[in-house]
């Protein structure tokens, strides 16, 4: 590890700095708490024709806690389907626990372009952050909100909701916290609780006290330092987030196997980036979640239905920052065709969306550093069969599609064009 990696900066500004994990957050010695990871407040609106048709609203669902959420409703949508035939998505932001905003642009955009393009009323959840309430304080705001979405007391809720069709979502913190609750709503159902249909976890964060082959190796190139979750900051980043209560052997960001078999969620997606330090962890959490066998036998006939898919040259959280990218609609379509498939008891495929030509644009000007990243190659996993969609090298072509054997779990690679 390079002695600048293991040496954040001590003072800024006169202030002396407590912990450092910009681009982040910065806690200085004083108390007081910097973020810079978060974009401007929008507000509200039931104005659908400004929202690209989808009306939004914020309810308090714990006065007790000030838990909040913000609701998206896809008004044609809703209207073209009539009484209580929409999906549920509770969403789960990201912001390494500690930044960002379900309120936030980024956010309510995402949310937006999420309720509008799966056709779902889109729940996002606003949880506490930390260091001001460390874990678990998010998990206990999360498990309140699919508390209250689950009563359908709300008039949106219980309007247009179809509840066999809940799924829990989030992307990088959020992915961790969303596995979390669904964990808990497998512990703590009973006949008030709606059914978890679906999982989604996108770029989730878990770790690990003990390396992974992949990240040893990112440790010194430039390829980890140039990385937006560098292995050195996501070392330090637990600790933090949790007061200086857990390491990074905790079972929470390094789920033991009892646990996940537990989980009692038929189907979950988990989407990775190629160039993104968490990468393999989470291609790691779906061979486990897919090796295990569902805990209730009602739920499906062998192992549960994990899809996966990859966007290979992207980093983490690169389809927040440039919504219009190529590898940004397709991960969204993946998202969408989950959401509205119909299940099925055999394994899913893995798909990887391929290597983009064009360099990484922040749209949102949150001076994230990306770059033009090369190909990493990715091995076939469990003895998956990789079957090639598209541009194969220079000079071949295929532009045939095979027949799938759902006996058979196989793998999609598709290359993406600019």
């Amino acid at each position: 590890m390079h002695a600048n990696k293991a040496s954040p900066a001590t003072e800024k500004d006169g202030r002396n700095i407590s912990v450092d994990m910009y681009p982040f957050i910065r806690k200085y010695k004083d108390g007081s708490i910097e973020r810079f990871l978060r974009s401007p407040f929008v507000l509200a609106s039931s104005d659908q024709a400004g929202n690209r048709g989808v009306a939004t609203r914020d309810v308090v669902v714990d006065k007790a806690t000030g838990v909040s959420v913000r609701l998206f409703l896809p008004s044609r949508a809703a209207e073209t389907a009539g009484r209580n035939e929409l999906p549920l998505v509770i969403y789960v932001h990201g912001g390494s626990f500690c930044t960002e905003s379900a309120f936030g642009r980024t956010y309510h955009r995402y949310a937006t372009s999420l309720a509008a393009s799966a056709g779902a009323l889109v729940v996002s959840v606003e949880y506490s952050l930390a260091p001001e309430f460390p874990i678990p304080a998010a998990y206990d705001d999360a498990w309140a909100a699919l508390q209250w979405a689950a009563s359908l007391s709300d008039p949106w809720l219980a309007s247009y909701v179809d509840p066999a069709r809940t799924f829990l979502a989030g992307d990088s913190a959020g992915g961790n916290i969303v596995y979390h609750t669904a964990v808990r709503a497998s512990h703590e159902v009973n006949d008030e609780m709606m059914d978890i249909a679906g999982l989604i976890m996108v770029h989730p964060y878990f770790w690990g006290a003990k390396r992974l082959p992949s990240e040893l190796a990112w440790v010194d190139d430039s390829e980890g330092a140039a990385a937006v979750f560098p292995p050195y900051r996501v070392d330090r980043l637990w600790p933090f987030v949790t007061a200086g209560q857990a390491g990074n052997d905790d079972p929470r960001i390094d789920p033991p196997a009892s646990e996940i078999s537990s989980l009692a969620c038929r189907r979950v997606l988990i989407a990775v980036a190629g160039k993104d330090t968490l990468r393999d962890r989470g291609l790691d959490l779906s061979d486990r979640i897919r090796d295990h066998d569902a805990p209730r036998p009602w739920m499906m006939q062998g192992r549960r239905e994990v899809t996966v898919v990859e966007s290979e040259g992207e980093d983490h959280g690169f389809h927040l920052y440039s919504p219009l990218r190529t590898t940004s609609k397709r991960l969204m379509g993946s998202i969408v065709e989950f959401i509205n498939q119909q299940p099925n008891s055999s394994p899913a495929n893995r798909m990887v969306l391929g290597v983009p030509t064009t360099p990484f644009k922040d749209v949102f000007g949150y001076g994230i550093a990306m770059k033009s990243w090369g190909t990493r190659s990715s091995m076939p996993r469990n003895g998956a069969t990789y079957m090639k969609i598209g541009r194969v090298g220079p000079s071949n072509k295929i532009s045939v599609r095979l027949p799938m054997p759902a006996a058979v779990l196989w793998t999609r690679v598709i290359n993406n064009f600019f």
